[in-house]
């Protein structure tokens, strides 16, 4: 039997345990970027979901308007709102620390191609909420409205609200991270620029199955979502072709 060497043994042990100090240092930082960014909302909780509220409200028929139907939620309902919007203020700096703590142990190729997947990744992320925000949901809330059955009173709650606008929020957000997603699976050799190329129609079909299951049930929430994740298909096409073009040289 080979004899261990405690030396070695030790240098891992040490190793491992400055490696976890770190990554405590990087998320005590990021915690904090989150705290003191939470705190600065707080006192805008209300108008800032005034402001999350307004796509549905400018839609709501004369005399309507939301409802709280549990004691707390008046208080809750916006605080868990503020936490929303401080970790989406505070996710470059959350994602920067975890970034730092990681690329030291890639490749230079590895980071030549991880680094701008990070920063797309994080502004299309953002670009779909925006979407959401500003395009897709005063439609949808319109034709919710206009389909409304006479005699009823469209009154929605305010945490229900807020669950419902969350979800559109991380589906578009994540629907719109299909560039990323392309170029991963290419990166990893699951498909190739070809292989994307020649599955364009199956992508189509597939973004609008995807758009008609998370969209509101009107046609034009729809397309708004398909049309845009097929144009984002073939701008991860262009990246496969761009990005993996060097390494293949090489």
């Amino acid at each position: 039997m080979t004899a261990r060497d405690p030396s070695a043994e030790d240098e891992l042990e040490e190793g491992l345990f400055s490696h976890l100090i770190e990554l405590r240092s990087r998320l005590m930082r990021a915690i904090v970027v989150l705290l003191v960014v939470l705190l600065a909302l707080v006192p805008m909780a209300n108008h800032l979901y005034a402001e999350l509220a307004k796509p549905l409200v400018e839609k709501m028929p004369n005399g309507a308007h939301l409802i709280a139907t549990e004691v707390a939620s008046p208080f809750v309902t916006p605080l868990k709102l503020t936490f929303y919007v401080a970790l989406f203020i505070s996710m470059p700096m959350i994602l920067y620390q975890l970034w730092s703590f990681v690329s030291p142990g890639l490749y230079k190729h590895e980071k030549r191609l991880a680094r701008p997947l990070l920063v797309a990744s994080l502004v299309l992320f953002y670009a779909g909420c925006a979407f959401a925000y500003f395009v897709v949901m005063p439609a949808a809330f319109k034709f919710l409205n206009a389909v409304t059955p006479e005699g009823v009173a469209m009154m929605t709650d305010i945490t229900h609200y807020l669950d419902f606008v969350t979800l559109m929020f991380f589906a578009f957000g994540l629907c719109f991270e299909v560039p990323v997603a392309v170029v991963i699976l290419a990166a990893i050799g699951v498909v190739d620029a070809e292989k994307l190329s020649k599955g364009r129609g199956y992508a189509i079909v597939g973004a609008f199955a995807i758009a008609a299951f998370i969209t509101p049930p009107d046609l034009l929430s729809m397309v708004m979502l398909a049309v845009p994740m097929c144009l984002l298909y073939e701008l991860g096409l262009l990246a496969v072709r761009f990005l993996l073009k060097a390494p293949e040289r090489e």
